[in-house]
Formats: structure tokens, C-alpha cells, sequence
């Protein structure tokens, strides 16, 4: 009888002490080729064409998302995290990953929406460019990330960035990866304000972005482009970038005859930049059991989270790897064939 009061005792504890860490689990999933509900409430389509002319489409083209349980305000207790744990569709991340010291819940949020939003405009130039259409492109700065962001007081909203260490920057996507590429040394921006040129020299911080470490100026990035017309998408309460390789496979669908996937049920994560990289992104694995659950026999997963995927399969879904928006096309078609023999799968790195 003691044992068992010291057992509830404890439980009780667990179930009220606060942690330091969060929990990540399957969120909702998104058919790109369907339909979304609005902020007023109403089913409208999540890609809508104007001025070009559409097609009908067939089974799905899922995006895939991660909830986190918990933030600053009321972190997960110890018992929940334990249970978290033992579930392989949810992991246990340290709060700092996904909540940085120094940004706000608001901040956080109107960073996300950004992304999502330069997600989108990347997506669509990737697919439009796929199609043969001509797009221009102008990489601007959103927002800062805050008064301590390292590049706080030398770059401000609306600068457009020119180059980076010497090589010209045409999207978001280039940016970061030239960032990446210095491992943490000072990188030097040229920006344009006002109709002046000039000269920043920024030295990142690490960070946390969807999961994965980076390093980090503290600038949330927006490109404009000139399209040849209207491609409208309608996705309400999701944030950051990882949507956008299934956005410019819906794109694409929408504006060719016939279905893209073969009627398939077909899901899939990763970034993608104009040029049609698709990168690698946080919560893989989460996304792999939240495209089981929604019905989908199939998930494009970026090559660069190859190694997050290896043994984390749920049964009944086939995963191949993809690191341009032509290896998804290409993916698409085998899966309408049928014949998938050739096409590459994830293995240990």
C-alpha cells in the first residue's frame, strides 16, 4: 500500500510539474488539389487559377503538417512527455527548438505566416516555371525577427537583397543555403533601400528552424515575382515553408489535362525554391503517420531527410525520396504507371 501511495503521489507530481520541452504530433493534412475551409467557414478550393485554363483532377495531393503541444505559457508535464514518448507518431523536443528565447508566441506566429506566405509565391514560380511560363523575381525583406536579431540595425523591411558574399541572390531558398554554407561566419549582404545600393556584413546566430538547426540572420524574406497570371492559394491557420513542393504539384495539376498522380492517394512534405529544389524540413516522421492516417499510400519525402525516415515508416505507406520538383513529376508518373521499381527510397546516410 505504500508503494502503491508513493506511485500516486509521484504521478501526481508528474502530471502538474512543469518541463522544458514541448511535444510534436501529426497534424492536420491538406489535399492541394481539394478543397480547404475559409476563415468565414466555407469550403473553398485551396488552388484557384485565374486567367489560365484549368483541369479537372483526381484522387489527392496531401500536405502535411505537425501540432505542437505545449509553449512558454503551459509546457507539457513530465507524464505527458512519457507518454509522448512511447508513441512513435509523436516526439519530445526541447522548448527552445520551437519556442527561441527572445520571440514571442505573436512573433513566432507572424514569422510562420510569412514563410508560408513566401511558400506559396515560391511554390507557384516553380511550377509555372516547370510549364515553360517566364517568371521574374526580386527577393525583399518581410520583417526582423526582433530588436536582438543579428541583423537588427543594419538591414530593415523592405531592403531588397542583391548578393551574398559576392553571389547574386534570386529567392529565399539561395539565401539560406549560401548562409548555411559559412557554418556560422559573417556573411556579407548587399541590399538596395531607397534606390541606394550598400553593404551589411551580419555574423548569424544558431538556431531552430521546424526542427532542424540552421544558422540564422534574423530576417524573414519575401520574393516577389511577375506572373503571367492569377494563382490564388486559400489556406487558413497554417504557417511556415514545408507545404510548398505539394503546392507547386497541385499547381501543376490544376493547369495540365489529366491527373498528375493517376487518382491516386499521394502525400509529401518539403520546401522548394523557384528553381525547384525541394528542401529538407522538421517533424518528419510525424508527417509520415499524419499521411498514413489521412489515407495516403504514398509520401514524397526530401532526400536531405533521408536519414529521419529510415525506420520510421508506418506500415502501409511506400516512401521515395525527392530532391527536385522534376524527381516529384517523375515519382507521379511511375505511381500512375504502376511501375515503381526504379524510383529511389530513403536509406541510411
Amino acid at each position: 500500500m505504500w508503494s502503491v501511495a508513493i506511485a500516486v503521489a509521484v504521478l501526481v507530481v508528474l502530471t502538474f510539474l512543469p518541463s522544458a520541452y514541448v511535444i510534436q504530433r501529426p497534424g492536420p493534412v491538406y489535399d492541394t488539389i481539394g478543397s480547404a475551409e475559409s476563415a468565414d467557414g466555407e469550403q473553398v478550393p485551396l488552388i484557384e487559377v485565374s486567367g489560365a485554363e484549368t483541369y479537372e483532377t483526381e484522387g489527392t495531393l496531401d500536405l502535411t503538417t505537425v501540432q505542437v503541444i505545449g509553449n512558454r505559457e503551459r509546457t507539457p508535464s513530465w507524464f505527458e512527455l512519457a507518454v509522448a514518448w512511447l508513441d512513435p507518431a509523436r516526439a519530445v523536443v526541447p522548448i527552445d527548438a520551437v519556442f527561441p528565447q527572445g520571440v514571442t508566441t505573436e512573433q513566432r506566429e507572424q514569422q510562420n505566416t510569412l514563410l508560408m506566405v513566401d511558400s506559396q509565391a515560391e511554390a507557384t514560380a516553380a511550377a509555372l516555371s516547370e510549364l515553360g511560363y517566364d517568371v521574374g523575381a526580386e527577393v525583399e525583406v518581410a520583417a526582423l525577427a526582433g530588436d536582438d536579431a543579428p541583423a537588427a540595425g543594419l538591414i530593415e523591411a523592405g531592403d531588397r537583397i542583391l548578393s551574398a558574399n559576392g553571389r547574386p541572390v534570386t529567392d529565399a531558398a539561395q539565401l539560406r543555403e549560401l548562409i548555411q554554407e559559412g557554418d556560422g561566419a559573417p556573411v556579407e549582404i548587399e541590399y538596395e533601400r531607397d534606390g541606394r545600393r550598400d553593404t551589411a556584413r551580419i555574423t548569424p546566430e544558431a538556431g531552430e528552424v521546424e526542427g532542424e538547426r540552421q544558422w540564422l540572420i534574423g530576417i524573414t524574406l519575401t520574393t516577389a515575382f511577375d506572373f503571367p497570371f492569377d494563382v490564388r492559394i486559400q489556406l487558413d491557420n497554417v504557417g511556415g515553408p514545408s507545404a510548398g513542393m505539394m503546392f507547386a504539384l497541385g499547381i501543376v495539376d490544376v493547369l495540365t489535362p489529366g491527373a498528375i498522380n493517376g487518382g491516386e492517394n499521394v502525400a509529401g512534405t518539403g520546401t522548394i525554391s523557384a528553381d525547384g529544389t525541394v528542401g529538407p524540413i522538421g517533424g518528419i516522421r510525424q508527417k509520415l503517420y499524419g499521411a498514413r492516417d489521412a489515407g495516403a499510400e504514398w509520401f514524397l519525402a526530401p532526400t536531405d531527410n533521408c536519414n529521419e525516415v529510415v525506420g520510421h515508416v508506418p506500415d502501409g505507406l511506400h516512401v521515395f525520396s525527392v530532391a527536385t520538383l522534376d524527381d516529384s513529376i517523375a515519382a507521379l508518373d511511375a505511381i500512375s504507371s504502376g511501375d515503381v521499381a526504379d524510383l529511389p527510397t530513403c536509406t541510411a546516410g
